[in-house]
């Protein structure tokens, strides 16, 4: 009997880890966190690009661990910031960065900036890796919606609670796990990928 596709997640963020296996487990590929099968250095993201950055988290995991490692790199981009903060989303303010501080930065810096000009998009990059550390795979995918003045709801995690999504006057912090797993940038990028990686990694297994 054919074994069941496995593959490692490059990230140790356990919130998004949870997203990603919900996203794929239905599709019949076993998903384990980085953070439960080795102890390996955390990948330095000096890359320019969100694709840069999602492909040197798949591809020095795979050489190390000799498996295949999917990876993923995303961030908000809002409008009035030129952009900001990018690729560096996750630590925006600072080398100590949390959700809450970085939130506590956005706001900060949108002060002032009235609710029309306060656009922005997730995006997501994602890259899969081969145990020879091959990129294999690519998808990149994006969300657009609008930066509130305040937090509102508690799900998600990141800048969820400030996201607004228009269509729905709702912030991805307000809607719930079903929702968000329709509209979001992750999952828009997943969405993409996995026939692909579904095919690839169910020829690799059962071969």
């Amino acid at each position: 009997m054919a074994a069941q596709p496995q593959i490692v997640l490059g990230s140790r963020n356990r919130k998004k880890s949870e997203e990603i296996k919900d996203l794929l487990e239905p599709h019949g590929i076993d998903v384990v966190s980085i953070a439960d099968v080795a102890d390996i250095a955390e990948v330095v993201e000096d890359g320019t690009t969100f694709a840069e950055n999602a492909a040197k988290k798949a591809t020095e995991p795979a050489l190390k661990l000799g498996r295949w490692v999917l990876a993923e790199d995303s961030g908000l981009m809002v409008d009035a910031l030129d952009g900001r903060p990018g690729i560096y989303s996750a630590r925006y303010s600072g080398e100590n960065a949390d959700d809450e501080s970085n939130n506590d930065k956005l706001l900060d810096e949108l002060s002032g900036v009235p609710a029309e000009r306060r656009t922005a998009g997730y995006v997501c990059s994602v890259a899969l890796a081969d145990p020879e550390g091959v990129i294999r795979l690519t998808s990149e995918a994006r969300c657009r919606g609008r930066i509130t003045d305040e937090r509102r709801g508690t799900n998600g995690f990141g800048y969820d609670p400030l996201f607004l999504i228009p269509e729905y006057h709702r912030t991805f912090g307000e809607l719930s796990s079903a929702a968000k797993r329709q509209l979001s940038h992750r999952s828009r990028a997943f969405r993409q990928l996995t026939p692909q990686l579904v095919a690839l990694l169910t020829g690799e297994f059962s071969a």
